[in-house]
């Protein structure tokens, strides 16, 4: 073989060596970077999968309390990357969610609506009997068990009334312009210790028709509530005060006070906004300032508990505005003639009577301006003995007159 051979084939071999060579160097290139490509892969496969027992584990459960108004805070991705990715889905887990919440709660507030409506129905069946067997009788222990079945059945009604109004319904019969005395009296007949509320003095001041009820419902829930969270023999007093833009009822109690979170809870449910949801009252639920909250929006007044008593329990505070008030003229009173025997004295213990025949309690004031002190249950219970054995009294006079026939007077015919 020529020199000129060996020198064609060693560059030949030396050609292929080298595209050989480029062949290796690229296919090395290509392998790593199928390797890399295959790493990224898994790593993103194993964050999306992370990232989704995140999403189904902790975020969605999360994002599902918070859209019901729980205070619970939503966490965010674990990876800042895929946060684009799953916005989509949480909104419409979101819509999804408050659509389920808001037909639920419909669902659930128009079954409690239709129960409660019978429930007043019956109450108000209850009523009627009541008041023809309070007639009809005159013995004094049937009357008085009759008056204390008459005020179980009011407790009754007005459970039955405030659930209907946290249901959507409203809350009653219209009644005609009364006295704030009169609204305070009213309140009072529908809680189970209204023997120690201490009724303040008469004033011209009145609610207009048709908020009576509902400030009647509003102010009874804050009665009942300072009544029950204090000593049963301490008073709950109520105040009257003139503001520049309407009237202020002020209910003290001489309870245990309110923590932090519960006048938080409180002032989010008396504003209106907090009582939509019936299934997040509680077990039992406590419907009383959400009741309160509802009214207070739909007609126009303001109810606040963060003020503390002088007495060292809760202040009640319910402001009337002036479009909710106007006057009322009142009645003459005859003049009689006063004997020492029927001198006045500062506390006679004696009693009158509710709309619904309930004894009630009246606080006089001492002749130097002190509130006088607060009167045991014992004697509340001896002043409801001595109403009901005045009412027998009176009916069985009733009686005896219809029962005489008029007498009749030659040449003077009755006509």
């Amino acid at each position: 073989m020529d020199q000129q051979t060996l020198a064609v084939a060693f560059w030949f071999v030396l050609a292929a060596a080298l595209v050989a060579v480029v062949l290796l160097v690229r296919q090395h290139r290509v392998v790593r970077e199928l390797r890399s490509r295959c790493a990224a892969a898994e790593a993103g496969l194993q964050m999306r999968a992370e990232e989704e027992n995140h999403l189904v584990a902790t975020r969605l459960p999360a994002l599902a309390e918070a859209v019901n108004h729980r205070p619970v805070e939503v966490p965010g991705p674990r990876h800042a990357e895929l946060a684009e990715t799953h916005a989509r889905v949480l909104d419409l887990f979101t819509e999804s969610v408050q659509d389920a919440t808001a037909r639920g709660v419909q669902a659930a507030k128009a079954t409690v609506k239709s129960m409660m409506r019978t429930v007043q129905s019956l109450a108000n069946e209850q009523q009627v009997t009541i008041s023809s067997m309070q007639q009809r009788h005159d013995d004094p222990d049937v009357l008085a068990d009759l008056m204390r079945i008459d005020h179980m059945n009011s407790q009754l009604g007005r459970r039955a009334q405030a659930t209907a109004v946290l249901c959507g319904s409203w809350p009653g019969q219209q009644r005609s312009a009364s006295a704030l005395t009169d609204v305070v009296r009213g309140a009072t007949s529908r809680i189970r210790d209204y023997l120690r509320v201490s009724v303040p003095a008469e004033v011209d001041v009145a609610v207009i028709s048709r908020a009576v009820e509902p400030v009647v419902l509003a102010v009874a829930e804050l009665l009942d509530n300072g009544a029950r969270h204090s000593q049963p023999n301490t008073m709950v007093e109520v105040n009257f005060q003139q503001a520049h833009n309407g009237m202020v009822i002020m209910i003290d109690d001489a309870g245990v006070g309110m923590t932090v979170e519960e006048l938080q809870r409180a002032e989010r449910l008396l504003t209106g906004d907090g009582g939509s949801d019936i299934n997040r009252l509680g077990d039992p639920p406590q419907i009383g300032f959400a009741v309160i909250g509802v009214l207070a929006k739909r007609y126009g007044f303001r109810v606040s508990v963060d003020t503390r008593s002088p007495y060292g329990g809760v202040r009640a505070v319910v402001f009337l505005p002036t479009e909710l008030l106007t006057r009322v003229t009142k009645p003459q009173m005859p003049n009689v003639a006063v004997t020492p025997e029927a001198a006045p004295s500062v506390d006679t213990g004696e009693t009158d009577r509710t709309p619904s025949g309930l004894p009630r309690r009246q606080r006089r004031e001492r002749a130097t301006g002190e509130r006088s002190t607060p009167a045991p249950t014992t004697k509340a219970v001896q002043s409801n003995e001595r109403t009901a054995k005045g009412l027998a009294a009176w009916q069985r006079g009733t009686r005896s007159g219809r029962d005489i026939s008029p007498p009749v007077v030659e040449g003077n015919p009755q006509t």
